[in-house]
């Protein structure tokens, strides 16, 4: 029996910064960036080991990636190694 796939929250920190650093300025996704103005900079912060994670950070980063899973229309479950292979899952779907 397999054990089932899973995002890990070191995982989502990952996804979350790269979306944060690299799109933060990218028109496409404006209106998801400012509504996660907290959860995407404290995902970039954690991932870079600025800060570190706690209760409310870790609930503020799992709604930011889970609202993201939602808005590309992908899985919330399957583990990504990065934003580009979420990016890849979203447009295999179109």
């Amino acid at each position: 029996m397999t054990e089932p796939l899973y995002q890990d929250f070191q995982g989502k920190c990952n996804v979350l910064a790269e979306l944060w650093f690299a799109y933060r300025d990218d028109e496409e996704f404006k209106d998801f960036i400012e509504y996660n103005d907290i959860g995407l900079p404290l995902a970039y912060l954690i991932n870079s080991e600025i800060a570190k994670p706690t209760g409310i950070a870790e609930q503020y980063v799992n709604e930011t990636y889970e609202l993201l899973t939602q808005a590309l229309r992908v899985s919330d479950t399957a583990p990504y190694d990065s934003l580009d292979d979420m990016l890849a899952e979203a447009d295999s779907q179109e």
